[in-house]
């Protein structure tokens, strides 16, 4: 069974006498375990799509099921119920508390779960080791670098145990060595604890990280390929 399933998808805004149709008929499919880039020019969908995959929004019409679960017409409660058990968030701008530590950050999301105190700590503790700030839990945000920043937001995703991260252009804010420090960390954690990732991103140099890369124009996917398959055809338009 996939994990994500979407059926003909379609979100229409009404804003006034305008009504927009940002997504216009999607259908996807993603297995556990996959690592997929999500791209597109402004304006394409994808920012829509992705609220809808990360439950954040509902489709106007057509089905979503998440591990089996038909999460179409759900109400805004049992959508947060939702969200907390199968999705972890890592934006572009981290999206961290200013004056809270980085072990305080990590723990949030386990304190809105009712879990208890020295269980939230040692979670948190042990996703800041699996991103690499083992010794920096204590530090505020200010005094950590971007990158850093970026690993305490991607530990928090982490720390809830949900088996799906939704990454917004988490490398935005960063200059190329540390995206590309960030981006082998996805694909680590991608690889070795088959957590399934979905990343927005505008970048193909991001997007080289993912196996497949799923292309969104005017609110349709126009293409879904093995990023082995994009990589041969742009390096036979390169040849050209």
């Amino acid at each position: 069974m996939a994990l994500i399933e979407l059926r003909d998808i379609r979100k229409i805004y009404d804003l006034g006498e305008v009504r927009v149709e940002a997504l216009r008929g999607v259908s996807l499919s993603m297995e556990k375990g996959e690592f997929v880039a999500v791209m597109g020019p402004s304006g394409s969908g994808k920012s829509t799509l992705m609220n809808i995959l990360g439950c954040l929004d509902v489709p106007s019409s057509g089905s979503y099921l998440l591990d089996g679960r038909d999460v179409s017409n759900m109400g805004k409660d049992d959508l947060a119920q939702v969200r907390g058990q199968f999705i972890g968030f890592v934006f572009q701008g981290f999206n961290l508390l200013s004056r809270t530590s980085a072990l305080e950050n990590v723990e949030l999301p386990l304190l809105y779960m009712g879990v208890p105190r020295q269980e939230r700590a040692k979670r948190a503790l042990d996703a800041l080791r699996l991103v690499g700030l083992e010794g920096r839990e204590h530090h505020e945000p200010k005094q950590l670098s971007g990158g850093q920043q970026q690993r305490v937001a991607i530990a928090r995703a982490l720390v809830g145990g949900a088996p799906l991260i939704l990454a917004d252009e988490p490398t935005g804010n960063l200059d190329t060595k540390t995206s590309d420090e960030i981006m082998d960390l996805f694909e680590n954690l991608n690889r070795t604890k088959g957590i399934t990732i979905i990343l927005v991103t505008h970048e193909p140099d991001v997007a080289r990280y993912s196996r497949r890369v799923v292309t969104v124009r005017d609110g349709l996917i126009v293409s879904d390929e093995p990023m082995e398959k994009r990589t041969e055809i742009e390096k036979e338009g390169e040849c050209a």
